[in-house]
Order: structure tokens, then C-alpha cells, then sequence
């Protein structure tokens, strides 16, 4: 399965200021396409409930799926999953599905990481810095990776293409 990691940060690696904020708020109208475009294209999206709850709403065109500890939830185009990742993995690949991208948040990102079940991760970097905030991804060991592409998305974004080792 090609577990695709993408995520917003600001140049010192912060993903929100806080819990409640959006990268809807701060990041690039390029950034925005490239993770519409991208995230089409793939077709089915995992992320957690607190950065599903600052998007409030399903994604056009994507099967969106939910880590939450209250699986009960129901909402057309949004499918809520309470069980290991690994798991989700297996499942969905029973169901043909070959690809996914995660779509965070930090938890989410840790999660994966830790598990070893990221293929690529494309980092979108804004040219901004928070003085606090949540980072990308912790409590995992040394992940090696290989630069595959360098985009350079606007006038202040750059996106990051890796492939792990």
C-alpha cells in the first residue's frame, strides 16, 4: 500500500498554532490546489476527528475517513474508523484500495510514522514561523529519507517530495 503523509508547515515544522486552527488559515491559495489536486487524484483520505472537525465537512471527490475514538458518528461521504492503523491498512486493501494519503494532524502523522507505514511524504512550506505551536510529528525513531522533488508552488511556498528508505 503507497501511504502518502502531506502536510503544511511553517518553516521551523509547525503544523497549527493551536488545536482549533485550520491550515485553511494560514496557508497558500498553492498549497490549497496542490493538496485538492493530489488528494483527488489518490482518491481517499485519513485523518484524525480534531483536524476533520476544522474542516467541518466532508471532501468533494474523496473518500474521507475519520480516526476517532466514537465510530458511531454519521455523515454522508465520511466514513468514521475507531481501530489500529495497521488494521485500516489491511482493511482498506481487501477493498482495492491501493493508495491513501493522511491528512493529519500531529497525532495521526506520529501514529504512522511510528508504525513504519509511510511510502512518501510531501511537505508544503510556507514562509512563515509560529513562536509556538503543534509540530509535524514526534515519538517515532530516525526516519532516512530521499529528496525525490523539489516544486517551488508560489512566491513563498515550496513543496518537498520525499520517498522513505
Amino acid at each position: 500500500m503507497q501511504v502518502l503523509l502531506i502536510a503544511a508547515i511553517t518553516a521551523n515544522g509547525q503544523i497549527a498554532q493551536n488545536v482549533a486552527q485550520s491550515s485553511l488559515d494560514w496557508t497558500s491559495k498553492e498549497d490549497k490546489k496542490f493538496f485538492s489536486e493530489k488528494t483527488k487524484e489518490v482518491g481517499v483520505v485519513i485523518m484524525g476527528r480534531k483536524t476533520f472537525e476544522t474542516i467541518g465537512r466532508p471532501l468533494k471527490d474523496r473518500k474521507l475517513i475519520v480516526l476517532t475514538e466514537k465510530p458511531g458518528e454519521i455523515m454522508e461521504g465520511v466514513e468514521y474508523v475507531n481501530k489500529p492503523v495497521k488494521e485500516l491498512l489491511d482493511d482498506l486493501g481487501v477493498r482495492g484500495i491501493a493508495r491513501v494519503v493522511i491528512g493529519g494532524g500531529s497525532n495521526v502523522y506520529s501514529t504512522f510514522l511510528r508504525e513504519g507505514l509511510v511510502t512518501d511524504v510531501y511537505l508544503t512550506i510556507e514562509s512563515l514561523l509560529f513562536g509556538q505551536g503543534i509540530p509535524l510529528a514526534s515519538g517515532f525513531d530516525r526516519i532516512d529519507m530521499s529528496l525525490a522533488e523539489v516544486t517551488r508552488l508560489g512566491e513563498g511556498t515550496v513543496l518537498l517530495h520525499y520517498t522513505i528508505k
